[in-house]
């Protein structure tokens, strides 16, 4: 029996999870669970699937939960805030936590979690490109496997399962292309209703308007450069409206392996529960007949400026990966208030990155202080203070 626990179980992620773990009884426990302020959310899930503990943002929250719990005699520990996350990512009686936190928000439970020997699934990427050398040394001290959730990393896992990494020539990084790669308008003109109808996926909505800058696939590209330690020079995006080819990998030999399935989140999140091992899954086979074909095209680097900029910050490297996340993070949350047009997200994460200066001294604690300058800036760049 598998012991998980779950760190933003009430989004896509976080509720996809525990789906599976309700069709594989037996296989998995849920031990811990974290939620932000979805709280009736959180009581139906104690309810079914039994936590030893819980955590939520707010101090009122975890009060009033408490005397929930009490009442309908529920034993079970309540934290809230920074340190309740990282009580539930240090659960003696955890196997493995899955990290499904938005943002940078999840990085410090990320970290906590690795020291105290824990496998973590990683479903934010956000703690890899933030700290992703930082976090794979970690792993690597302490024994313990940092796993793909993404459907393109976990495909790029499996592809290269048993091979050296010397080996690896490129990783070819599949992308749908979201909404707009055929687009042929004003892109300043997009509305926020457009840029959430994603094509294939159905994703919470800050990684949907990522998917349609494509700043989700760079930062992905970032993400496995990272996991499978090659340089983002070997990482290659390449459009496939299809989503069924994953990834691939080509070798020093000329193979390419590739990774296909029916574009369902539920098997690289099985994948990784089940690791190693593979149980059988209720996700639509594959037929390729339905199919009929499969499109590869070269993504369009000036349309979307996101992608230069984070081939940009991967190469600059050290606090500048952080940097352009946490700009880009404020600045979709200010899209999708309607206080900035579409265009402006990469203009936003641009003028942030090449004002920042540079830290060579790579510590959670440089990191934070990158987090907080690139918020606050950001912040100032559309409130036009800058």
């Amino acid at each position: 029996m598998k012991k998980i626990t779950i760190l933003g179980s009430s989004g896509s992620i976080g509720t996809q999870i525990l789906d599976i773990v309700s069709k594989i009884k037996g296989y998995v426990c849920v031990e811990g669970l974290a939620v932000g302020s979805n709280i009736k959310l959180l009581k139906s899930q104690i309810k079914k699937f039994k936590p030893k503990a819980v955590s939520v943002n707010s101090a009122f929250d975890a009060k009033n939960l408490k005397k929930w719990s009490k009442t309908n005699n529920i034993k079970i520990a309540v934290y809230n805030g920074p340190k309740g996350l990282e009580k539930l990512a240090v659960m003696p009686s955890t196997d493995m936590m899955f990290a499904s936190i938005v943002g940078s928000a999840g990085l410090q439970s990320v970290v906590a979690a690795v020291k105290a020997k824990k496998d973590v699934a990683v479903a934010n990427k956000e703690s890899l490109i933030m700290a992703g050398k930082y976090i794979m040394n970690l792993a690597t001290e302490n024994g313990v496997s940092i796993l793909p959730v993404d459907s393109e990393h976990s495909a790029i896992f499996q592809c290269c399962d048993g091979e050296k990494k010397s080996q690896i020539k490129r990783i070819l990084l599949t992308a749908s292309g979201g909404p707009f790669y055929r687009y042929d308008k004003d892109f300043s003109k997009i509305t926020i209703e457009q840029a959430l109808d994603h094509p294939t996926w159905k994703m919470g909505k800050k990684i949907t308007i990522d998917s349609a800058t494509l700043m989700n696939k760079g930062l992905e590209a970032i993400e496995a450069s990272v996991l499978f330690g090659v340089s983002i020079e070997k990482v290659e995006i390449v459009i496939h409206p299809q989503s069924i080819v994953h990834s691939m990998i080509e070798y020093i030999d000329g193979s390419v392996i590739a990774q296909l399935s029916s574009h369902d989140m539920h098997l690289p999140i099985q994948y990784a529960l089940t690791y190693p091992e593979r149980l059988p899954s209720n996700i639509k086979p594959l037929n390729l007949f339905e199919v009929g074909k499969l499109e590869f095209y070269k993504p369009d680097f000036n349309k979307f400026p996101c992608l230069n900029l984070a081939y940009y910050s991967a190469k600059k490297g050290y606090t500048v990966p952080a940097v352009m996340s946490v700009a880009d993070e404020v600045a979709v949350a200010a899209f999708l208030n309607k206080k900035i047009k579409f265009t402006d997200i990469a203009k936003i994460v641009e003028k942030t990155i090449k004002s920042h200066k540079i830290s060579k001294n790579i510590s959670l604690d440089t990191l934070f202080e990158a987090d907080l300058w690139a918020r606050q800036y950001a912040e100032k760049i559309i409130k036009k203070e800058i």
